[in-house]
């Protein structure tokens, strides 16, 4: 798999250069690059007690990422989901650790427990008071003796942070760390696994399959489980962990572990929301990712109001989402004159089964328009005409089916909600105009040959510049000499497009002439489609 890195060997060291040399000098490292890799606060003075994290890269924006007034002092990072060595660990404590002392956060991974908790001796034998915890969050395994530590951590950096940060004692935040540990609880699921730099990709979770409770280094999770949706992978999720903590006991932390888009991300905080488990939220944001697994995690503390209060504290980290109550929807009604105006609804049995079938007919289309799609745009063609299809299906009985004049201007409305994209705007301009022309007593081909010179106009579009039009003008011009004689235009005029290999509108305007040569304009030929299956169904 291509990435966009130099070599695996200066992979870590590069991004950490990148992230500082972003920070707008509020970030320092140690020079001791390869082998000490140390991030820490450029405003520091050891005046307070220190907090030092970090472990394997690969889980940015962890840790590096919270280092910054009100969180983390330093990190310390290994190579990508490896342990940084002792040496590193130490140049960590010694760099940012004063009078106050310093509290190391480690995740519990054997390798960090180790080579952390090695450093901390040697500190202590250097004169620094230090302290550590050990983050065990993760219930996936609920047999394992030594639990995983894993996006819950960052409650303890926040928490621990903003009480150093407001100038706590060592052992007040070492104790409020280890308050937070003994209750937070964290699970995660993903469709895929990650891609390490330099090594294949594994593959091991089949199509339809979600895994549960993987690690953050794309460690085998508990169980796989079958995928349905976002609702059926977040209630799996809230279902282990509500046999810890009390359904609304606290802080959800919607943690992205790494390729996971936004637009999924906000479809499972709402699935997350509605299952009342918190109260509170963080995210949903990337923040302690496992390369690019394609997963969620999903962390919940149990919060006193001081916890909170601290969790609310601001910080000047783009990497802290921050935290918010989880809120009812607000819904406002529309501005007046915005709110659609209901025909009355008439029937018209043959018009309603006729638009019943055309509907099918592009739902049956969904996967071969998409496919053709692909070659020239973004491949949803199909998918867009199969929602409008699906919506017309369901709203046929409030439909003036019997009225020709009203019906193409509430097609066009229909079209223009539920149909994304330009499509349902150019769909509802030639469906408007098309019912103003036969309410002013213009024949039905006509009506339409003036809905099509009015998205013209609009769209600037015409004949020859593979769009839906080069299937749309020659079926209506051929409409007065019967259906079978538009449904032949359409076609021919369809698969004229396959031959057209520079488009001059719409999103096959930017594709590259070879992607166009010898397949048919999508759009075109969802018109030939239509005008075939209008032939049928009328003519016999």
């Amino acid at each position: 798999m291509a990435q966009f890195l130099n070599t695996k060997e200066t992979l870590v060291t590069d991004a950490i250069d990148g992230l500082l040399a972003s920070s707008g000098g509020a970030l320092t490292r140690l020079d001791g690059y390869p082998h000490i890799k140390v991030v820490y606060r450029s405003d520091w003075d050891k005046s307070k007690v220190a907090l030092v994290s970090g472990g394997g890269s690969g889980h940015e924006p962890a840790h590096a990422g919270f280092v910054g007034k009100g969180m983390l002092t330093a990190a310390v990072c290994g190579e990508v989901f490896a342990s940084p060595s002792v040496e590193a660990v130490l140049a960590g404590i010694l760099a940012v650790t004063g009078e106050a002392g310093c509290l190391l956060i480690v995740k519990n991974y054997t390798g960090d427990r180790l080579n952390f908790g090695l450093a901390a001796e040697r500190a202590r034998a250097l004169g620094r008071k230090v302290e550590m915890v050990v983050v065990d969050d993760d219930i996936a395994l609920p047999d394992l003796p030594q639990p995983r530590g894993v996006a819950g951590t960052l409650f303890v950096h926040k928490i621990a942070g903003a009480l150093a940060e407001n100038g706590a004692d060592l052992a007040t935040v070492a104790n409020a760390a280890k308050s937070v540990i003994e209750k937070v609880v964290s699970i995660g699921m993903s469709l895929d696994t990650c891609t390490v730099p330099g090594s294949p990709k594994e593959d091991r979770i089949a199509p339809g399959k979600a895994e549960l409770g993987l690690g953050i280094h794309g460690e085998p999770g508990v169980q796989q489980v079958d995928f349905s949706s976002a609702v059926s992978a977040v209630n799996t999720v809230v279902e282990k962990l509500t046999r810890r903590v009390a359904s609304g006991s606290g802080v959800a932390l919607v943690n992205n572990l790494g390729s996971t888009t936004p637009l999924e991300m906000s479809v499972l905080t709402h699935a997350l929301a509605e299952t009342g488990i918190a109260r509170h939220i963080i995210g949903p944001a990337p923040m302690m990712t496992s390369l690019d697994m394609h997963g969620f995690s999903v962390s919940i503390l149990p919060v006193s109001q001081e916890e909170l209060e601290a969790l609310q504290e601001p910080v000047g980290l783009a990497a802290w989402p921050g935290v918010n109550a989880i809120e009812p929807v607000n819904v406002a009604p529309l501005p007046d004159g915005l709110t659609p105006i209901a025909p009355i609804p008439s029937n018209n049995p043959k018009t309603k089964e006729t638009i019943a079938r055309l509907s099918e007919l592009l739902i049956q289309a969904e996967k071969d328009l998409n496919e053709l799609d692909a070659k020239s745009g973004d491949g949803d063609t199909g998918s867009t005409l199969a929602t409008a299809a699906r919506a017309l299906q369901s709203g046929l009985d409030r439909m003036p089916l019997a009225d020709l004049t009203q019906l193409f201007p509430a097609l066009g409305n229909e079209l223009s909600q539920t149909m994304g994209g330009s499509s349902g705007v150019i769909l509802a301009i030639f469906f408007n105009a098309a019912g103003d022309a036969c309410a002013s007593g213009a024949s039905i081909p006509k009506s339409l040959i003036e809905g099509l010179n009015r998205v013209s106009q609009v769209g600037g579009a015409k004949e020859g510049d593979r769009t839906m039009i080069d299937a749309l003008a020659p079926a209506l011009n051929a409409l007065p000499s019967g259906l079978n004689q538009a449904a032949k235009a359409a076609r021919e005029g369809a698969d004229k497009t396959a031959k057209i290999h520079r488009a001059k509108a719409g999103r096959a305007a930017y594709v590259p002439e070879e992607n166009l040569i010898g397949h048919n304009d999508p759009g075109a030929e969802a018109v030939a489609l239509l005008f075939e299956g209008l032939a049928r169904e009328i003519e016999g």
